[in-house]
């Protein structure tokens, strides 16, 4: 809302002062400042509204220490951490730029799906929640919009350099570029590491390529937010995880949307994907301004109101910059989470076929339940989590220059 103000101001009136609004790095330090103080600021209240509308935890036992000390602790305190994206992404991003509309939609979108989970737990007494049958259907719904856009919309674009970029005694090199419209993604540790979807899929005819790149985006989509929702299970993890993977891709977003940094680099450049360094820092300053309250002891949980939203936000952020084959890598923890979970079913329901009776790879799963099973401290646990995620993170920029 503030971006096309201070652009006239600056543009027509030529107001001195009022062209830093133009500057990305500006504009991302002030969304992740609102965030911060959105949440720390408002968060107490939200808290006491929540704990006077009766908004609880309810607690399954799992036979975990501490467990029953969680329960009432107030929830759906997503609604927080989606207040404290869209505020400052509306005031301080380029509303009219696809990819910011796309994320707002996705934040929403998820944000909505994950509330009425929530609403049901609590509100009807349904400790199941939202049938997972139509947390798919929603997902789904946001992977087809997603992925419709990404490969129709005449505004996202892939931009082929002309001539080299040359940097030498301190002047730079302005590169040529035509602007080409393929749906493509990146190849890790690859040299010439572009995969073109049309290509890779073009034997299967030009009608069912979209097709086919719609449902591998929202594939993609569906098993992110599933796994940050998975990971939700002890104070601080997902949303510390979810602000390590935040920053990781705002570096990406602000390479990619750079032509001189994306060329030198040999990454892809996509116009104006840097407006996406505004929607991740608000999104990094909403994770850590919730961890004020979320940290070991929680004095709210995010519910799958800020759960399934942190997923699908990081996944879309991910598919928007062409980074998607980076997830399994970048989101390690998700990735392990979700495949405990699935391993210790599978396992489980294999050995009760074979041998009677069933057997389980992990004391518990997710996998952070297996080390609360072995008498490890929440917040070691969760510490221990983070380095694993920043290590992750670290690994994942190196693909900028490993190949």
């Amino acid at each position: 809302m503030l971006y096309p103000i201070f652009e006239y101001l600056d543009q027509v009136l030529d107001i001195p002062g009022t062209g830093v609004f133009r500057y990305i790095s500006f504009r991302a330090g002030m969304a992740a400042l609102f965030s911060l103080i959105i949440t720390i600021t408002f968060g107490q209240n939200i808290i006491n509204w929540i704990r006077r509308k009766q908004i609880g935890e309810t607690v399954r036992d799992l036979g975990l220490e501490g467990q029953n000390q969680k329960k009432g602790t107030p929830t759906m305190g997503g609604l927080m951490i989606i207040a404290a994206i869209l505020i400052p992404t509306l005031l301080f991003g380029d509303l009219n730029n696809i990819y910011i509309i796309l994320l707002l939609i996705t934040t929403i979108w998820l944000g909505g799906i994950g509330f009425l989970d929530d609403y049901i737990k609590v509100f009807k007494k349904n400790k199941e929640g939202l049938a997972g049958k139509f947390k798919i259907v929603g997902q789904i719904g946001i992977g087809i919009i997603v992925g419709t856009t990404l490969y129709f919309n005449e505004d996202v674009v892939i931009r082929e350099f002309q001539n080299p970029v040359s940097i030498e005694e301190g002047v730079v090199e302005t590169p040529a570029f035509r602007d080409v419209k393929v749906a493509k993604t990146t190849i890790p540790f690859v040299k010439n590491n572009e995969l073109n979807y049309e290509t890779l899929l073009g034997f299967l005819g030009e009608a069912m390529t979209p097709i086919l790149y719609i449902f591998v985006v929202t594939f993609i989509i569906t098993a992110v937010s599933n796994g940050a929702n998975i990971t939700d299970g002890i104070d601080g993890l997902a949303a510390g995880t979810s602000a390590i993977i935040g920053l990781t891709i705002a570096i990406f977003a602000y390479i990619s949307g750079n032509a001189i940094f994306s060329q030198y680099l040999n990454i892809m450049y996509i116009p104006n994907s840097g407006e996406l360094v505004i929607f991740a820092s608000a999104f990094i300053g909403a994770c850590i301004g919730f961890l004020w309250y979320n940290a070991y002891p929680a004095q709210v949980f995010m519910g799958d109101t800020g759960s399934l939203m942190l997923g699908g936000v990081i996944a879309v952020l991910a598919l928007t910059l062409r980074k998607e084959l980076l997830i399994p890598l970048m989101c390690g923890i998700f990735v392990v989470e979700n495949a405990s979970v699935v391993l210790q079913v599978s396992y489980f329901k294999y050995t009760k076929k074979k041998y009677g009776e069933g057997r389980r790879i992990f004391l518990m799963s997710p996998l952070h339940h297996h080390y609360q099973k072995k008498n490890i401290p929440e917040p070691k646990i969760v510490t221990r989590f983070w380095i694993v995620g920043i290590l992750l993170a670290v690994i994942t920029l190196a693909t900028l220059k490993l190949r």
